[in-house]
């Protein structure tokens, strides 16, 4: 008696060309090749995220995967990356391809693979629109929460071959999401932390919106030490474009990533997920500025515009003007009365006190121990200008910073926050840097209330800073809205792609901890180990004990103890988490936590 093939449950993608039969009549050799190329491409997408692409059936691709999200996850990246390759041929004979997903029981014998799991996922990609993704019900239901997909219900659907209608969902990534990374490449399971060294990231996925990015102006001074100012004019400049809601604009941190390197400009966008790219030049000399700048479409490789400008130090100010609306008023759509309306505030009329400001920028970005220098450069401009709001704004972040930076903690930095950043709002409350430093110095000091209010209004005056969502989402995750800080956090990370922000990984970790969601709190907390931060072992230990792996925890605990500095007060981390947490369950479960590993407290 024949034993029958052994039967097995699986997830099953079925994709096909839509409309090849179009494609060939064009032009019969030039369709075959190159939908053979797009199911090449889709297998090796499939085989990054862990499936299996058993077979090529003329023009579908059958594939097999152990967890949805892989394959929908799979499927996302290929149809990304499929569009923008479509993109570059120079004729109309693009095979778009459509995806179903299924999951169910299916066959694997003789080389080929069988069953009602692969003819379901056939039957679901004929829903499918072109370049789409539609999943049966049962798949939607097994994608973990925490990843950044919509599943748009298309109801019960009548479907060839099966007897009861199939619940069929829509899927498509969410607004300024990133395409979770395959496990394979190294990125952490979480699929959403980005620490910038990634060998390889799948495409990300354009916005709605005009989306770019300004990477760093070189220095053509001849002089290093001239560094500050070409990157604090990108900054300004970067920091300006953000200011329009109609735009999406990548963050200082991500766009400085290509500082110092001979930049393909396609290939910059793509890792970035942009399609405009604005270059340019500084070079300062006396009293005289001399800034280019090009704005290119990294799609088709157009320039859209470019200028030269010779000024006198003095008109720089007018100069960041000119080069921000040049740039919204030839985007498409051309963000209406740019040129009109729009007037950038000036800083400051002392260009000495701009210059220290852009000195201490520099110092904050580096963080550590250039925490004390920035204070100092920040303190010198209002030396030079009393009235200063980006300057004492500054000094209320760096301070808010050098709690847990150890390099300039000492007798209350969060009480010289909150003075400074208060000051700020009072000099300028309708810039949005002011509202930013008050409002995370309020949150620090647990006020939670009136953070909110600033912090809001920070978010009005620039929805493209990566760093008040980064605020935003601990004051969510603080106050009790976990979720709302995990989602809050992905649109971070699109904007910001590739920054290694321990604040914004730590801050989800911590939002999951307290969803006692541990495990996906350690994938987290697992990413930034390669970062200096001593008490990430503490809050591993804290998920392991938490989940009950006490041999973990000791070992967690043991490199805690082996990286903790001596000057450390222990319970700084723990008085934070009761001061800040406005619930007491939260409270509560923070406690037990540090209880857990054998803190006294």
């Amino acid at each position: 008696m024949t034993t029958p093939p052994p039967r097995k449950l699986a997830v099953i993608l079925h994709a096909d060309v839509v409309g090849s039969t179009a494609l060939v009549q064009r032009n019969e050799s030039v369709a075959h090749e190159r939908i053979q190329d797009a199911f090449r491409r889709f297998s090796a997408t499939v085989e990054s995220y862990g499936g299996i692409a058993h077979e090529i059936r003329g023009d579908a691709l059958v594939a097999e995967f152990a967890r949805a999200s892989d394959a929908v996850s799979a499927a996302l990246a290929f149809q990304f990356a499929n569009t923008a390759h479509n993109k570059g041929l120079t004729d109309d004979i693009r095979p778009e391809i459509r995806t179903g997903i299924s999951l169910g029981e299916v066959v694997i014998a003789d080389g080929t693979i069988t069953g009602t799991g692969v003819v379901l996922a056939q039957r679901l990609e004929q829903l499918a629109a072109q370049g789409g993704v539609v999943v049966q019900g049962s798949v939607s239901e097994t994608v973990p929460t925490r990843m950044p997909f919509e599943f748009e219900d298309l109801g019960a659907q009548q479907v060839k071959g099966f007897d009861q209608p199939v619940r069929a969902f829509a899927v498509r990534l969410k607004a300024s999401a990133q395409v979770p990374a395959p496990e394979s490449t190294g990125a952490s399971k979480d699929r959403s932390v980005s620490t910038g060294d990634e060998a390889e990231r799948p495409p990300l996925a354009l916005p709605d919106k005009p989306s770019i990015a300004v990477l760093p102006f070189t220095n053509m001074s001849g002089d290093p030490e001239q560094e500050y100012f070409s990157d604090g004019i990108t900054e300004d400049i970067i920091t300006e474009l953000s200011r329009f809601p109609e735009l999406f604009v990548i963050a200082r941190n991500s766009s400085f990533i290509f500082k110092g390197e001979a930049i393909d400009i396609k290939e910059a966008a793509r890792k970035l997920g942009v399609q405009y790219i604005v270059e340019g030049s500084v070079r300062k000399a006396g009293n005289r500025v001399r800034v280019t700048a090009q704005l290119v479409d990294a799609v088709d490789g157009a320039h859209l515009w470019a200028d030269r400008y010779d000024r006198q130090l003095e008109d720089i100010f007018e100069v960041q003007d000119d080069v921000v609306r040049a740039i919204v008023g030839v985007l498409p759509g051309r963000i209406a009365e740019a040129g009109a309306q729009w007037s950038r505030r000036k800083a400051t009329s002392n260009l000495s006190a701009f210059d220290y400001l852009m000195r201490a920028n520099h110092a904050l970005n580096r963080r550590g121990d250039n925490l004390k220098k920035a204070i100092g450069l920040y303190q010198q401009a209002i030396l030079l200008d009393p009235e200063f709001a980006a300057a004492y704004a500054g000094i209320a972040i760096a301070e808010g910073m050098s709690v847990w930076d150890l390099s300039y903690y000492d007798d209350n930095p969060l009480e010289r926050a909150y003075e400074n950043g208060k000051r700020a709002v009072e000099l300028d409350s309708s810039d949005y840097r002011s509202h930013e430093a008050f409002g995370g110095a309020l949150r620090q000091l647990g006020r939670h209330s009136l953070a909110r209010q600033h912090l809001e209004r920070a978010m009005v005056l620039n929805p493209n800073s990566a760093r008040v969502l980064e605020s935003w989402a601990m004051l969510l995750a603080y106050t009790g809205d976990l979720q709302g800080t995990v989602d809050i956090y992905h649109h971070a990370i699109r904007l910001d792609p590739f920054s290694q922000d321990y604040l914004r990984m730590e801050t989800v970790a911590e939002a999951y901890y307290m969803m006692r969601k541990y495990e996906e709190s350690l994938v987290v907390l697992e990413s930034m180990l390669k970062l200096p931060i001593f008490y990430v072992h503490q809050q591993m230990a804290m998920c392991y004990a938490q989940l009950g792996d006490m041999k973990a925890c000791e070992k967690s605990m043991a490199k805690y103890r082996e990286s903790l500095p001596a000057s450390y007060d222990e319970k700084l981390l723990f008085e934070s988490h009761l001061r800040l947490c406005a619930r007491e369950e939260d409270r509560e479960h923070w406690v037990q936590g540090y209880r857990l590993i054998g803190m006294d407290v």
